[in-house]
């Protein structure tokens, strides 16, 4: 359930309100918008009396809610949510973020020189793997803890956040002391355990879209991390899998709408891991920006050939180059900056 406060109301009214919702057995969340201000029940709002409420001084409108969801729901937040993800990178608002980086770190000489390359281009951030979920147990599961340290110094020769991906629930004190911003994979996405831990962190959480889950599905798992405290919460499409084998996933675009409509949480869009192919990330990232993301999370190696993991969807630094100056000429055209 959630209250919509007429414009003018008084401190007085809005604790009436407050106390009203409370007699029901319910937790109330407030949420001051730029033009609205709503209460949103948290719990079960059957033991409120919703006509009493209806008829209070200073309450416009009382709106049950059906969706599962309630801190990731734009109807208890009008307003979008903007993520300070630091080093002055924002993901949300009018500015569009670009996190890129290697799918893993592999020594320090690429993650710098990425980094460099990156960050000359435009990039607001650096994404890079140090624990890999892979399929195959025999493939590259990439460095580990040193992985996390070769991103340290990255960050510190560049100056660029930190985006990487974490694993198991024995790792978030870690990535809570050593990184900017702590990715959740599209295999996590209900990693509950995972999930209800991070939502104890103060970082911000970039949570990836499952392989086939619904978008109720990711904004619940959204929901679990907000649940638990943290609501800095950016959200990742990344492909889903269909009947399609040409791409590595579909990447779904009108997802991005969707979410933009039911949720306040920032959306960004992965073009690498959906399509697995480099020649389609330039004008999917493209797509992605005119559909309204609020970023993109680019995947950016400085030898594809010879890439530990996933180089057939990684761009060199010169192609990022090239995608940036043409995300200059787009952006101001649907209404962003960078």
């Amino acid at each position: 359930m959630v209250v919509i406060m007429k414009p003018g109301f008084t401190p007085e009214q809005l604790q009436q309100a407050i106390r009203t919702m409370e007699e029901g057995g319910v937790k109330v969340m407030v949420s001051k918008g730029t033009e609205t201000t709503i209460l949103g029940a948290e719990g079960n709002a059957a033991g409120i009396n919703q006509e009493k409420l209806s008829l209070l001084p200073g309450v416009e409108r009382v709106m049950r809610v059906t969706e599962p969801y309630k801190k990731a729901n734009r109807k208890y937040h009008p307003d979008d949510t903007l993520v300070d993800a630091g080093g002055g990178c924002l993901v949300g608002g009018k500015k569009l973020a670009v996190i890129a980086g290697p799918c893993s770190v592999e020594s320090e000489e690429q993650i710098v020189g990425v980094a460099r390359a990156v960050k000359e281009a435009g990039a607001s951030a650096l994404r890079g793997g140090a624990f890999k979920p892979r399929t195959s147990p025999y493939a590259f599961q990439g460095m580990g803890n040193d992985g996390i340290r070769l991103l340290q110094e990255a960050r510190a020769v560049t100056g660029l956040p930190i985006v990487t991906e974490i694993m198991s629930t024995d790792n978030v004190e870690m990535f809570e002391m050593c990184v900017d911003v702590i990715q959740v994979g599209a295999r996590n996405m209900q990693n509950f355990d995972l999930l209800k831990q991070l939502g104890k962190t103060t970082k911000p959480i970039l949570l990836k879209r499952g392989l086939s889950s619904t978008i109720e599905e990711w904004l619940m798992s959204a929901e679990y991390i907000m649940a638990g405290g943290n609501e800095r919460v950016i959200l990742c499409e990344r492909g889903i899998r269909t009947f399609e084998t040409f791409t590595r996933n579909t990447l779904d675009l009108s997802a991005v709408l969707a979410v933009k409509q039911l949720s306040h949480l920032p959306v960004v869009v992965d073009p690498s891991h959906a399509c697995g192919k480099a020649w389609m990330v330039e004008k999917m990232s493209l797509a992605a920006v005119a559909a309204g993301a609020d970023g993109l999370i680019i995947e950016v190696h400085n030898d594809p050939p010879h890439a530990l993991c996933d180089g057939a969807q990684s761009i060199t630094p010169d192609q990022f180059a090239a995608l940036m100056d043409k995300l200059r000429v787009l952006a101001p055209c649907v209404g962003r900056e960078l």
